[in-house]
């Protein structure tokens, strides 16, 4: 093998430093400079949002504006000579795909909600394409109908519109057009048999109101530390973000699931579309453009399953993040023209709920803290003042940490798990604004159940466990791992802004998510 003479491998480190030098100062430094004001501008931004919510979160606790304040409330009272007939009638939908582990779950909770048996229909849509399974879900709601449940087992030829087509052709059957309301769980979802009691009586007596929503309760939050990072971020989500959007502009982003729907709401801003792959947001953002108004119940929970695998929550980040970014392209004329509501609420539904928080959020986080901090490493002429350095993001870390004050020890790696998954949600904010290749790409979030518990007693006994090498490796989170670390080194070697400690630590989660080291592992027979 030829050997580079040593004198040639100084004349092209040279050379090399020399194209350097001469690039850095026309091209590197401006360049750079106009992404730490950028990113500078966006980080104040976001900590304006953050800081308003929470100024809106103290108010309201100190005001005392709870929801049965605000509207009308009261259970719905027996009619000796209407019978039932004085009950609205309701229909529980439920769409599932291959929901093996769970479909036992969901189905028994929703027949278990208590409300008059003949003024309640609960609809399976089953999209499955496994028979096995279709076979055990159709067995499940028989068996539920020899109970006396009016359940209804439906399923299509094809999986058109994924969940949004299963969910309007469920409303297209002759038995719902006597229904008043529509409540909508995921097949992982389990609510408490007084669910329609508590949340139905608003929509009864607030004709203005279309949408009653639930907050969620994580059954597996404790499972592994990923769990517990997704707990802390959709704790924030509900408790500060669907609260503030449900008390000052009664409008927020429908989640899809654990909500009641006032079905001439639904059908007047168009029912459901498949346009995105946040068909839930979608709807909500019609309706409200229409003039309903939705309320929030945070006192009201839901039990549900986090994504506990890489795989399963990486595909989840990405339709939630892809699918904001791209009804914001869609819409944002639409809303901007709409003449039904208020200037006040299309500057917050434009600027706060799509502009701040699902597309500066996502992007900053990762430009800001993942590439050019640690470019000012290399290129130490351009300075980042320490107020948005240092003070604006421990400000807005703190203040995302109230939603959880269990896991307030975990402070520090949900900071480093939230900058690598930050990666991935600007890329599929990108491709969502863009409508590039992935923009409508559907994969439904696998919930285990018990499975892993089976999984995990199977691996023991077996030999060798495998796993598939290509699913565990991750390139762009290696890749941004090795860069975090290179000007690490450089900054402990001839920095002296110390950013090196934070540049190491950043590194090693992206390291530990690149090969696939995060969340529960489910082993291969």
């Amino acid at each position: 093998m030829a050997v580079v003479p040593e004198t040639m491998r100084d004349d092209m480190t040279w050379q090399m430093g020399l194209v350097w030098e001469q690039v850095k100062s026309p091209v590197i430094i401006p360049a750079l400079r106009l992404a730490v004001f950028l990113c500078l501008v966006m980080s104040v931004m976001l900590l304006v949002e953050k800081v308003y919510m929470a100024v809106v979160i103290v108010l309201f606790k100190l005001l005392g504006k709870r929801p049965d304040k605000r509207y009308k409330w009261e259970p719905i009272k027996d009619d000796v000579e209407l019978g039932n007939s004085a009950y609205p009638m309701v229909l529980v939908q439920i769409p599932m795909y291959n929901e093996k582990e769970v479909y036992q779950l969901s189905i028994g909770a929703a027949c278990g909600l208590s409300w008059p048996s003949d003024r309640i229909i609960i609809q399976v849509l089953d999209d499955s394409t496994d028979p096995v399974i279709k076979d055990l879900v159709e067995m499940e709601c028989q068996k539920w109908a020899s109970k006396g449940i009016n359940i209804r087992y439906e399923i299509r030829d094809n999986r058109n519109g994924y969940k949004a087509g299963a969910l309007k052709q469920g409303m297209k059957h002759s038995y719902v057009k006597q229904c008043d309301y529509v409540a909508i769980f995921d097949a992982d979802f389990q609510p408490e048999p007084d669910f329609l009691w508590r949340t139905v009586p608003f929509l009864v007596h607030n004709p203005e109101l279309a949408l009653i929503q639930a907050r969620w309760k994580f059954v597996n939050a404790d499972e592994c530390l990923m769990t517990r990072m997704q707990e802390m971020s959709l704790d924030y989500h509900f408790t500060v973000e669907q609260e503030v959007g449900s008390s000052t502009y009664a409008f927020f982003g429908f989640n899809g699931t654990a909500g009641v729907w006032r079905i001439t709401a639904l059908n007047e801003a168009g029912g459901w579309k498949d346009r995105t792959t946040v068909e839930d947001m979608d709807l909500a953002v019609r309706a409200s453009l229409k003039g309903w108004k939705f309320l929030f119940l945070g006192d009201i929970k839901v039990k549900n399953e986090l994504p506990s695998t890489l795989k399963a929550y990486r595909y989840q980040q990405h339709r939630w993040s892809c699918g904001p970014a791209n009804l914001f392209r869609k819409m944002a004329v639409e809303i901007a023209k709409n003449k039904k509501v208020s200037l006040l609420k299309k500057v917050h539904v434009i600027y706060n709920f799509f502009f701040v928080r699902k597309i500066v959020a996502h992007i900053v986080t990762f430009v800001f803290y993942c590439v050019v901090i640690p470019a000012t490493v290399l290129v130490p002429e351009v300075h980042i003042p320490k107020w948005g350095s240092v003070y604006i993001p421990s400000i807005i870390t703190i203040l995302n940490a109230v939603g959880t004050p269990r896991s307030l020890h975990l402070l520090v790696f949900w900071i480093l798990f939230e900058n690598v998954m930050s990666l991935h949600r600007t890329k599929a904010t990108f491709i969502g604004l863009l409508e590039a290749g992935r923009v409508n790409e559907w994969v439904v979030t696998e919930k285990l159940g018990d499975a892993l518990k089976a999984k995990s007693a199977t691996a023991k006994t077996a030999k060798k466990p495998g796993f598939r090498i290509g699913e565990r490796l991750h390139l762009l989170e290696l890749v941004t791992g090795a860069y975090l670390f290179f000007c690490g080194c450089y900054d402990m070697t001839f920095g002296n802004n110390r950013y090196f400690l934070y540049l190491f630590l950043q590194a090693l989660a992206f390291f530990v998510v690149g090969f696939g080291y995060v969340g529960t592992f489910v082993p291969y027979s």
